[in-house]
């Protein structure tokens, strides 16, 4: 197996230590494998390739990091075919949340996600991706 050098604040690490601890891993590389297996796996689901999709993404920044909310609005612009409405509130006393509604293919929405993800100083992003098309196997209406 090839070794791989990674650099993290020591706090994740540390985090990343105490799971691995807790959940019964042998040690942070399982963790750090399992983590990317799923990573990469997320949006390889085939029900939803070729479908029309809605997605929304929550992203949450501490208020005082700028850049953050400089590339938000810069992957909006960008993403102007895909962001169908964005809105951005504030959420306790330091931090910001944007909220993207998607319209687009699983590829479009993932490409998204994942320039989202790979933006320094976020906190947390979260989504969920829908099929709107003929509201086909993930339909929860009657």
């Amino acid at each position: 197996m090839t070794v791989v050098s990674v650099s993290m604040p020591e706090e994740l690490l540390n985090r990343i230590d105490e799971f691995a601890d807790e959940h019964g891993y042998t040690g942070r590389s399982e963790v750090l494998r399992e983590a990317s297996r799923n990573l990469l796996g997320e949006f390889e689901d085939k029900r939803l390739e070729d479908r029309e999709l809605m997605g929304v993404v929550t992203v949450l920044f501490d208020f005082e990091t700028t850049s953050v909310e400089e590339r938000m609005m810069r992957l909006r612009h960008e993403h102007e075919d895909l962001v169908a409405s964005n809105f951005h509130s504030h959420v306790g006393h330091h931090y910001c949340m944007e909220l993207f509604v998607l319209e687009g293919s699983l590829e479009e929405i993932s490409t998204f996600v994942g320039k989202l993800r790979a933006t320094k100083d976020t906190l947390t992003i979260d989504y969920s991706v829908i099929p709107v098309d003929d509201f086909g196997p993930f339909s929860t209406s009657e």
